[in-house]
């Protein structure tokens, strides 16, 4: 089975305690070691301010991570948990390697392209025909 790399983003209230941030990576970390997947970086942007209003805040405290799996269930379970955690009020999951995928055939494509066409040899530079047309 071919591996899958997500993005995952999630917004937790704005004051919530360090502890209860590490919770819920705890709960994230729990899954994917349950179903074979791998956390691949995790950041912390800190405190934001929010396009919208989500449950009536209008910032929060933005946490993102990379996962890579061979189950696609594992993005619906950790979905699932992340749902029933309280400090948590939005969250996001990105599929990335399918654009991946579309960005290494475009390459392809244009280096078969590139491979195709015919060189053509560089004109001789002004300076050089003046100094050639001198010599002789």
């Amino acid at each position: 089975m071919e591996e899958r790399y997500y993005d995952l983003i999630f917004i937790v209230r704005p004051g919530t305690p360090e502890e209860e941030i590490k919770k819920v990576l705890g709960v994230v970390e729990h899954a994917c070691a349950e179903k074979g997947g791998k956390i691949e970086k995790t950041e912390q942007w800190g405190t934001r301010k929010l396009a919208y209003r989500v449950h009536k805040h209008r910032e929060g405290i933005y946490v993102h991570q990379e996962i890579r799996t061979t189950h696609g269930e594992l993005i619906a379970e950790i979905e699932r948990r992340l749902r029933t955690q309280d400090p948590v009020i939005k969250y996001q999951t990105v599929r990335l390697d399918e654009d991946l995928k579309r960005q290494k055939k475009l390459v392809q494509k244009r280096e078969k392209r590139a491979a195709r066409r015919p060189r053509r040899p560089a004109a001789p530079a002004p300076a050089a025909q003046e100094q050639a047309t001198a010599t002789s």
